[in-house]
């Protein structure tokens, strides 16, 4: 699945990919994953979850050691249209934390419930934190960035909202990859067709489109339409 991904990204007509934006990054497996495969000047990733982003930083200080060329920066913020505090809901499986509201009745929460509490003897619980978020156009202005190869997205249904934090900085952006979910636990307050309207009416095209296994959820990668 992840090979794929790595290999579009590879066959791109020009495979040259200089800044990376990492908006959700976990621990550290997109930075990995292209750091292997690709000859990356800056990497700059956020991640809203401070237990998360605790694993981060020690990740982080491992591929530093691997990949020295590279400037990595890591920032314990959130990403979205507007500048505030913002209420993070942090769930046990780290993967599904988000800025969005759960819907605890909804049977994909059920049965991620059952699960855990299965095979990790513990409860799917929902906990509330406030994060710091930005706007990817002030970051960007502020790190004076004339260039964005690839922006990665992945915030468990808040996708639409980094990207229209972009403001009028998407033009300096040639890719966007992100995660689109379609499973009823995430409360999004938008469609698909939304966040693709919105890409296609600021120049993008969909030019990839995969299935994660074992979700009802998608990886897709627009790119900038040229002239």
């Amino acid at each position: 699945y992840q090979k794929k991904i790595i290999t579009f990204f590879k066959n791109n007509s020009d495979a040259k990919y200089d800044v990376l934006l990492d908006v959700g990054a976990h621990e550290g497996e997109t930075i990995s994953s292209f750091l292997k495969n690709f000859k990356i000047k800056n990497t700059y990733s956020f991640e809203a979850s401070k237990n998360t982003y605790h694993i981060l930083e020690t990740n982080i200080d491992r591929i530093k050691n691997t990949y020295k060329e590279t400037n990595i920066e890591i920032f314990n913020f959130g990403v979205g249209s507007s500048v505030k505090q913002k209420i993070f809901y942090e769930l046990p499986d780290s993967n599904s934390s988000t800025f969005n509201l759960i819907d605890r009745k909804s049977s994909y929460f059920k049965r991620k419930n059952k699960i855990l509490s299965f095979f990790f003897k513990k409860k799917f619980t929902v906990k509330k934190n406030y994060v710091s978020q930005i706007k990817l156009s002030q970051f960007i202005k502020n790190k004076k960035l004339i260039k964005i190869d690839i922006l990665k997205i992945d915030t468990e249904g808040y996708e639409l909202e980094v990207i229209k934090g972009l403001e009028e900085k998407i033009k300096i952006v040639n890719f966007i990859y992100f995660e689109h979910h379609y499973d009823n636990m995430i409360k999004k307050n938008y469609t698909f067709s939304e966040i693709h309207d919105f890409l296609s009416l600021n120049g993008f095209n969909k030019v990839f489109k995969i299935k994660m296994p074992l979700r009802k959820s998608f990886d897709y990668i627009y790119r900038k339409k040229t002239v």
